[in-house]
């Protein structure tokens, strides 16, 4: 027989679980029996306080451990021949008992002794004990702790605060955890005296020009020391020897009429009737701050490149910041561009820079143009003046991309390129720089060839020996003294049959065509004159009924050989025709939309660019390819 755990703690309020172990003949098995006891009473299997205890066989539990479960259990395994038993004590553990017989002794203004009697430790020896104090007069009722000392001391001085009213409680602690307070102890109220410390955290605030509020952390009720406390305040300007004096109750003071930002020595001492507080410390503020009277003066301007300069200006001296100088503000604006007599409506930018800088980088400023620029300076309380407006100028820079860029008819073996000007040049524009190569599908590519166009107003160029049936890319810039910008890109493929005329003049300008519309409309506006006359000239029947009672052969055969018979359905397929005619122009039309541009020819071009147009040759109807595509097709001739 055994029994595990062997002399188990436990903790009041939990659980334990108690497991006998035995061994016996297996010939003697069935009239084996197990029985529990506790100090040497037997345990009565599922009966024990409400099912607290629980025996089942070879197994004891105790729910929810009290003081009263500690003791000896024995496990007791009985057959035929012979019994055995095992023993465990168990030991509960819980927290302290409150201590008791708090007495005070030794009583002094400042501090008095505390001794008490240890309560019971519960199988868990005391680590500390805890005092606690609560007074009457400020905060009644809250307990506050005061001091802690080692868990075998029973005794202790305690600091006191003069004009406190006292009482103490004793809480002791294990590892369990915190005994209940004990009982309190008897009242001891100590005398007033002045006050021990004065208000800390002073602070000078200005939000009103010429004024000045200084404010402090007032003391809390205990450190007040006695009755009737106050606040002496001392203040007087650094530059002068003689300490003005206001004695206040509120924990601030505003004073008026004072100069703009000077210096000021302030002392605030804690006062009450008994006495003064230790001598104050002096803090040094600045009265209320006013916007900067001074402008930087000295400013230069260097430009570093067309969009970078630097800008170096003097410090305004430190009487004239009135305030504490945060910083200084670089303003600056654009005039016009170099290129234009008609100054804009000026866009300001800002930079603001750190108080000990006298110099700046000003960048993203437009090359080729004239700027202005002003600095100031600025503190808490808003800008300064701004100096002089500085002018300057940027030079030139390389260019924008050009405009535009369009491929114009595709001959035998040349090809027109024309292109509109950069919007912003960015100086002045001394000519154009043209490229090609060609281009296929995959990476392979041909060699770059260049074109230099020194004429500053060319905006076109015919670029001649190029090959037949062959996809090029066309780049071109525009370029200052400053160098090229970057570049814009077109792409066509050449043919080798045909001669490009143009959708447009393949119908539209082809004078045929135009003769022959104007024969229709002439025909169609005849057709509806005699329409008109002949039901509307009187009578009851029609003019064609007139007719045929009074023929006339001369004038019939006349009118047949010219009009032929007028009738509502000989009328509907001249409509149709027309209409049908009218559709495919239309249709031609918007299949490719005129460019935007004002220079050039462009009816042969669709928006992007790309070449829309027919052959003139012996067929018909020409195609037109990729419309609406970045690549064209250029007939040449074969």
């Amino acid at each position: 027989i055994s029994i595990v755990p062997k002399n188990p703690q436990v903790l009041k309020s939990h659980s334990v679980l108690l497991k006998c172990h035995s061994e016996c003949d297996p010939h003697l098995k069935h009239q084996f029996k197990i029985s529990w006891k506790k100090d040497g009473e037997e345990l009565e299997m599922n009966d024990t306080e409400d099912g607290r205890i629980i025996i089942k066989k070879d197994t004891l539990v105790i729910q929810n451990v009290g003081p009263e479960d500690e003791g000896v259990y024995t496990c007791e395994g009985t057959s035929l021949l012979d019994s055995a038993t095992d023993y465990s004590r168990l030991i509960v553990l819980d927290v302290p008992d409150p201590p008791g017989d708090l007495q005070l002794s030794e009583k002094q203004a400042r501090n008095i002794r505390l001794s008490w009697s240890p309560g019971s430790i519960n199988n868990s020896p005391i680590n500390e004990s805890i005092v606690e104090f609560e007074e009457n007069r400020w905060e009644p009722r809250k307990w506050q702790e005061l001091i802690r000392i080692p868990g075998n001391d029973t005794t202790v001085v305690l600091p006191l605060i003069p004009y406190v009213n006292y009482q103490f409680h004793v809480i002791s602690v294990n590892a369990v955890g915190r005994s209940k307070p004990s009982e309190p102890s008897e009242r001891y109220e100590t005398p007033p005296a002045a006050p021990d410390k004065n208000p800390e955290n002073i602070r000078i605030e200005a939000s009103k020009p010429h004024e000045m509020n200084m404010t402090w952390e007032p003391l809390k009720s205990m450190e007040h020391n006695g009755p009737g406390l106050e606040y002496k305040v001392n203040w007087k300007q650094q530059d002068t020897n003689e300490w003005e004096e206001e004695t206040v109750q509120k924990h601030f003071l505003v004073l008026q009429n004072t100069p703009t930002f000077v210096p000021y020595d302030i002392k605030v001492q804690a006062v009450n009737k008994y006495g003064s507080g230790p001598e104050p410390n002096t803090v040094t503020g600045y009265s209320s701050e006013d916007i900067p009277e001074a402008a930087p003066s000295n400013v230069i301007v260097q430009v570093i490149n067309s969009s970078l300069a630097k800008v170096i200006w003097s410090t305004i001296p430190k009487d004239r910041v009135r305030g504490h100088l945060k910083g200084y503000k670089v303003n600056w604006w654009k005039i016009r561009n170099r290129l234009d007599e008609k100054n804009h409506h000026p866009e300001k930018h800002s930079l603001t820079f750190k108080a000990d800088r006298n110099d700046g980088m000003i960048p993203g400023l437009e090359p080729f143009s004239i700027y202005h620029l002003t600095v100031l300076a600025f503190n808490s309380k808003g800008n300064g003046p701004e100096s002089i407006a500085y002018e300057f100028q940027t030079p030139e820079g390389v260019p924008e991309k050009l405009h535009f860029l369009k491929i114009l008819n595709f001959e035998k073996d040349s090809v027109t390129l024309s292109w509109g000007p950069p919007k912003k040049p960015n100086g002045f524009i001394t000519g154009y720089t043209l490229q090609y190569q060609m281009i296929n599908e995959t990476d392979n590519i041909g060699p770059l060839h260049e074109i230099s166009i020194t004429n500053s107003s060319s905006l076109s160029f015919r670029l001649s020996n190029l090959s037949l049936s062959t996809k090029y890319k066309f780049y071109a810039r525009a370029c200052t003294v400053q160098g090229c910008g970057k570049p814009i890109t077109d792409e066509g493929v050449t043919v080798n049959h045909g001669t490009y005329t143009g959708i447009y003049e393949r119908i539209s300008t082809q004078g045929w065509f135009i003769g022959l519309m104007g024969a229709i409309a002439l025909l169609t506006l005849l057709l509806l004159t005699i329409c008109f006359v002949k039901r509307n000239k009187g009578g009851k029947y029609s003019v064609k009924e007139k007719e045929d009672l009074h023929p006339d052969p001369e004038g019939q055969s006349i009118k047949d050989e010219i009009f032929g018979e007028y009738s509502d359905s000989d009328e509907k397929p001249l409509k149709g025709s027309l209409r049908s005619l009218n559709m495919d122009i239309k249709s031609a039309e918007s299949a490719d939309s005129l460019v935007d541009y004002g220079e050039g020819d462009h009816r042969m071009f669709n928006e992007d660019g790309s070449f829309i147009g027919a052959y003139a040759g012996c067929k018909e109807k020409a195609s037109v390819e990729s419309i609406g595509s970045s690549t064209a097709t250029f007939p040449l001739h074969a």
